[in-house]
């Protein structure tokens, strides 16, 4: 038996070495083409989320300012627009793709009593949250109603906190602080001078609380949201998005319905609708083209939190504030008063506060997965 030479071992360590480099340098490529997709989907869905979020917001002013008076309404038409997702969500089921964002792992499903009282739960929480919004929107400015809506980052950080794990950095303590102060400054307006005409001192009391709580309830749904997907649903399938926002949609609709019903409210939408200023048309697709918003709203919030977080969805959210600002301002003739003005930047600088903490996660978490760190 011949001994292989001192050349032939450092030449065959060499190649040996070479073909480990390529294997590990291959490895970071699929990994970085994943992580590609991903972030790709989640830009798509901020998109849906800011879109959706400020032309239904608009259409949603425009129905009040036009005539429209039924707060039922206002709470049906952010939430009976599900039908439009069905044809989607049959295909999904049909194909039933096993490599479904790329996740092979199928854990057991969960009961239909647990998943069902998920689903109603959330319904019911989503239900409240849109008429209390709905009140919200029919007597304050868009302007104030988007700038009290923003504290909903900070509701959203203290549900995630508790239900979700969520870390709580000085960054978003920061961001929680300025919001909820950026919401508070708005109290001052109470006396009637940034109210809608004809709006008393009491109904824009009322509104204001009404928009607070529709903006803890918006916290409270998104991160309950994340907690059925991690603790109830446990699989990564667009089904599974899809899913959720038909169920909790088609609860909601239906406890909306009997609210409508029940108040007596349905009696006057004849009269609404012939006294509507833009007229009969207009006033169907204004409701139309709200509740798809709405859904395409629904798609991209529901998205971020399948993709990423609560915390993260409501943030892209939040991002929507200085362009409602904008396009209130521009298309309903709304004041940006110094307050106005002040809760705008105070908001703005929370919204970067938690920008710059996701910025230094991705930082330490790139530096620990590097293997040459």
């Amino acid at each position: 038996m011949f001994l292989q030479p001192d050349h032939e071992k450092k030449e065959a360590n060499s190649v040996a070495h070479t073909n480990a480099n390529m294997i590990t340098n291959q490895f970071p490529t699929e990994l970085e083409q994943r992580n590609y997709k991903r972030w790709l989907r989640t830009a798509l869905y901020a998109v849906f989320v800011l879109a959706g979020q400020a032309t239904a917001t608009l259409l949603g002013r425009l129905y009040y300012d036009k005539g429209g008076k039924s707060k039922w309404i206002g709470t049906l038409v952010q939430l009976v627009g599900f039908p439009v997702l069905i044809p989607y969500y049959l295909i999904c089921i049909l194909s039933k793709n096993p490599t479904s964002n790329g996740n092979h792992f199928h854990p057991k499903k969960p009961s239909l009593i647990v998943l069902s009282s998920a689903y109603v739960g959330l319904g019911l929480l989503i239900a409240g949250v849109c008429f209390l919004s709905s009140v919200g929107l029919l007597y304050l400015p868009l302007s104030t109603f988007s700038l009290i809506f923003a504290s909903q980052l900070g509701f959203t950080s203290i549900f995630s906190f508790f239900l979700n794990s969520q870390k709580f950095t000085p960054f978003i303590f920061n961001s929680v602080a300025l919001l909820t102060v950026a919401s508070v400054l708005l109290i001052v307006q109470s006396n009637g001078s940034g109210a809608l005409p004809g709006v008393s001192r009491g109904k824009y009391a009322i509104a204001f609380i009404c928009t607070v709580g529709a903006s803890a309830g918006t916290g409270l749904s998104f991160a309950s949201t994340q907690f059925v997907f991690r603790k109830v649903i446990k699989v990564r399938k667009v089904e599974a998005l899809i899913e959720i926002i038909i169920f909790q949609c088609l609860v909601a609709s239906c406890v909306t319905m009997v609210g409508l019903f029940a108040c007596g409210e349905w009696k006057g939408l004849r009269t609404e609708i012939e006294e509507f200023e833009l007229g009969k048309v207009s006033y169907v697709m204004t409701l139309v083209w709200t509740a798809i918003c709405w859904q395409v709203f629904a798609i991209g919030s529901v998205g971020l939190i399948f993709e990423l977080s609560s915390l993260f969805s409501n943030v892209i959210s939040a991002l929507c504030l200085p362009l409602v600002q904008v396009l209130a301002v521009l298309a309903f003739n709304d004041k940006m008063d110094g307050l106005k003005g002040i809760s705008l930047f105070l908001a703005i600088w929370g919204f970067a506060s938690y920008i710059y903490q996701h910025y230094l996660d991705d930082y330490c978490k790139s530096n620990t997965d590097d293997p040459t760190a």
